[in-house]
This record gives C-alpha cells, structure tokens and sequence, in this order.
C-alpha cells in the first residue's frame, strides 16, 4: 500500500470514529435538551422548537411541487430534482460581460511555510457553531470538542494537502440546498435562493489560507467587501455624505 493509499484509508478511519463521536454527543445534548424543557424556565425553547419545526415543514413542502420552464406544476421527486438541476445549471453557467484586467497589480512571492498548531488553534476558534452539515456529516462541533487531539490531526492534514497539492475528494462535493424567499410564488425557482453546504473541515483550511493570505496581500482602504468589521453599509454612507 503506498502513503496516499494509507492516508486516505488513515483519513476513512478517523472519520468513522469522528461519526461516532457525533453520534454520542447528539445523544447526550438531545438528553440535556428534555431535561431542561420539563422544567419551568424550559416553557420558551418547547415553544421556539415548535416555531421552528413548523418552518422547517413549510420549506419541505414548497420544495416537493415546483413548476417547469413552462409554468406547468411537476410533483414526482425524480422530475422535481431535475428540474432543481436545470434551473441551478442555467442560473450558475449565465455568461456575464467581465471586466478588463487590471494592469500594474503586484504579485506576491514568498516561501509558504508548514502550517502550524496556533493558525489551527485560531481558524477553530473564528468557526462559529449551529450551522448545518454536509456532505461528510462532520460539523465543527466535532472538532471544538475534541481540543488539543483535533488541533493536531488538522495541523496533520492540513500539512498534508498542502504538501501533495491535493485536496480530499469529499471537500470537493457539497449539497445545494434551495432555501425560499418568503416573496413570490412558492411553486418557481427564481424565488429560492441556493445555499451550499460543505465540508466544515474545508472551512477550516479555507479560514487558515485566508489568515494567510490577508498578511501579505495589500487591499487598498476603500474595499469594504468580504473585510473584516466592515460592510458595504459602510460604502454606502461614505457615498452619502
């Protein structure tokens, strides 16, 4: 067996034990979760969970019937998943006029170091909790609770993909989920808007490059998009006044 293969049968593993691991906290926060609403002060999350079930079942719904191009209604799962595939196809591979490229723009050159256990340490830290999981089943939680042991294997894999240029093939799937607008009729396509779900394990190694990246990269002041504690809420006043 050579050190890919091992790898990545190192990697199944580690996994499988990780599912289980999930499994047993679930169990342990759903038994906490009874707990807590058979007391007094549990009266307003019982109600929460009731507003929110209820929500989750319209969004199931409104996804089973859809209308085609053609404004006819389809309800088998099979002609609705395919129409969910045309519609997304279309709206992703739209052919948009792109700008000219910008000359004069410096590029950065420098070694790239092993990634180390404090970088980890920070991105896990930055990963917020609660968001939903796919196509690996491994939230960040996992992780979080898994402390030091988890810092470690990261640091591992990380290094790992960074050395081999390779990323695992299950960070290159995801799971487009279409989430409705609350506007429009429930039945067309062009009133939900599409929400991937990823590995949050990518995440992690997407959050360690970008800490990364933003150290040696100048972005000139007036960028308010995708920075950290601005918005383009900012950009928009700095016009109006």
């Amino acid at each position: 067996m050579d050190r890919t293969e091992e790898n990545r049968q190192e990697y199944k593993e580690l996994q499988r034990r990780v599912k289980r691991e999930v499994s047993k906290a679930k169990q342990k926060a759903y038994d906490e979760l009874y707990t807590r609403l058979d007391t007094r002060e549990g009266e307003k999350d019982l109600y929460r969970l009731a507003r929110q079930r209820d929500q989750d079942g319209k969004d199931v719904q409104q996804v089973r019937v859809i209308k085609d191009r053609d404004g006819r209604v389809i309800t088998s799962e099979e002609s609705v998943q395919r129409r969910w595939k045309e519609y997304f196809e279309e709206l992703m591979n739209e052919e948009n006029e792109r700008e000219k490229r910008v000359e004069g723009v410096n590029s950065v050159e420098q070694k790239v170091d092993k990634i180390r256990k404090d970088e980890v340490r920070k991105a896990l830290k930055r990963m917020k909790s609660g968001k939903a999981v796919d196509p690996d089943d491994i939230p960040v939680e996992v992780w979080k609770c898994l402390g030091e042991a988890a810092v470690e294997f990261l640091t591992s894999l990380f290094n790992r993909v960074l050395e081999s240029e390779r990323m695992p093939e299950e960070w290159r799937r995801s799971v487009l989920v279409p989430i409705f607008k609350n506007k429009g009729d429930v039945q067309s396509c062009s009133n939900y808007r599409g929400i991937k779900l990823m590995s949050h394990t990518m995440k992690l190694w997407e959050r360690v490059v970008e800490a990364r990246l933003r150290k040696v990269v100048e972005i000139c002041e007036p960028q308010y998009g995708f920075m950290p504690r601005k918005s383009t809420t900012d950009a928009i006043f700095a016009l109006r006044n």
